[in-house]
């Protein structure tokens, strides 16, 4: 039990493993809760390019890599964010990223329910468009979520972009509870699967009550923020905002606020290993 529970599942983040003792415990599901540009994005990216090149970290005695890394998408193409991170980092890995993350794509569910033409988003002729459309109305985007992440490998790492795509509707009215009810169970799921899900939400698109009710649902809340750094400068900040099991021996070390960069030799970096005050 002991060994189990000192496992850690690598974030790909070369200068916060380290401050993690090695990366999330296996089964966690972490809200990257961040304002536009401050790093929630560049944060993900980072970790798919370690994982995409091997870089992760050696595996060691307490260390467990993702099987495989899944990456839902409700709005974007594979290319579109194949694309990014080349532009933004290393053109070279395009390619192996590729072939090493498997991505779900969930747009033809998402824009179906909406009045965006077939024909900016689909594929096929307008009889197959019709059919295809016929069947999805019978499901819900969030029940095909869950058959995704029910087949998704076991031990693995999947990211699911976003829920600033799906949750302000579903936080709504009488859809409320069902959102909040798989959120839930997700948390539950993990634990059995030993799989670690990054959700991305963008800060201010929900009510600070609904953001609240979210993340109360998860295991980790990590905050990606702007703080003004000087009359001519902005510096992303990244914090904790829980983190159960981990959040004490984080704080014991005054390890909760960081100071982070991107940049496009090294991605998402944590810049300074102590409290940003």
């Amino acid at each position: 039990m002991y060994d189990r529970l000192q496992l850690r599942m690598p974030t790909g983040i070369a200068s916060l493993d380290p401050v993690l003792d090695g990366g999330v415990p296996p089964g966690s599901v972490v809200l990257l809760l961040g304002e536009d540009g401050a790093g929630s994005v560049e944060f993900v990216q980072t970790s798919l390019m370690s994982f995409a090149i091997g870089k992760q970290g050696a595996a060691g005695e307490h260390l467990m890599l993702p099987e495989s890394v899944s990456y839902v998408t409700l709005t974007r193409m594979k290319e579109d964010i194949l694309e990014e991170i080349a532009l933004s980092f290393n053109p070279d890995l395009y390619e192996q990223l590729e072939k090493e993350i498997v991505f779900h794509d969930l747009s033809n569910l998402y824009f179906d329910a909406s009045t965006v033409p077939p024909g900016w988003y689909g594929e096929g002729n307008v009889i197959e468009r019709m059919q295809k459309k016929q069947r999805r109305e019978e499901d819900s985007i969030l029940a095909e979520i869950v058959r995704l992440f029910d087949e998704c490998p076991k031990n693995s790492q999947i990211i699911l972009d976003s829920l600033t795509d799906i949750a302000p509707p579903l936080m709504e009215g009488t859809r409320r509870h069902a959102f909040v009810a798989f959120l839930r169970g997700l948390q539950r799921a993990t634990k059995r699967w030993g799989t670690t899900v990054y959700l991305l939400l963008t800060s201010g698109i929900l009510d600070r009550s609904q953001e609240l009710e979210i993340a109360d649902c998860v295991d980790a809340t990590i905050f990606f923020h702007w703080e003004e750094a000087g009359a001519q400068r902005r510096q992303r900040v990244m914090y904790f905002g829980k983190f159960r099991g981990v959040m004490p021996h984080l704080e014991s070390k005054d390890l909760v606020k960081f100071a982070v960069s991107v940049s496009a030799t090294g991605g998402f970096e944590v810049r300074n290993i102590r409290v940003v005050v």
